[in-house]
């Protein structure tokens, strides 16, 4: 008899732990406002900056890979860090670390399309961090950084919210 009344509790936690993470998962998907992996991370969304580390771009000045014990969930999706001075600094001022245009390809972006960003593939620019493609897009992207930051940055408000399902 004991079984029998803590499992409709049991089963009722589980439901509402599923519907948590699909709901969270939803959301940060749904308008594909942030380039993230698909499926879920055990700190609950989908991981974004495929693991790398926001933080090391600025002060290592290199992609380093965090670590799943050191993860915070920001906005639907979560952000590993190679270090805990990293994600504490991450969590002061996340806007700071931030990619550009969610993590999409800045040079996509400025063409009005969602590509993959490539954390490996990326620049600083007036302490903001772009990612591309790939080191040929990147090329493209800087021949002419101001003008293309200029574009991707008008682009970004409009299709920001907007699927990639729904860009043409």
């Amino acid at each position: 008899m004991s079984l029998h009344t803590h499992q409709p509790a049991r089963y009722s936690s589980l439901l509402a732990a599923a519907v948590v993470l699909l709901v969270s998962a939803l959301a940060a998907s749904a308008a594909d406002e942030v380039n993230v992996s698909k499926g879920g991370t055990l700190a609950g969304g989908p991981l974004a900056l495929r693991g790398f580390d926001a933080v090391a771009y600025f002060t290592v000045g290199a992609p380093r890979l965090g670590s799943a014990d050191l993860s915070t969930l920001h906005e639907g999706a979560v952000y590993r860090f190679s270090s805990s001075e990293n994600q504490k600094a991450f969590e002061a001022d996340p806007e700071r670390y931030l990619p550009a245009y969610g993590g999409f390809c800045a040079y996509g972006i400025s063409a009005g399309a969602k590509f993959d960003g490539d954390p490996e593939v990326f620049s600083i620019v007036d302490g903001r961090l772009f990612l591309n493609l790939s080191p040929k897009v990147q090329k493209k992207w800087q021949k002419d950084v101001g003008g293309h930051v200029t574009k991707a940055d008008t682009n970004w408000k409009r299709i920001e919210s907007v699927a990639i399902a729904k860009l043409k």
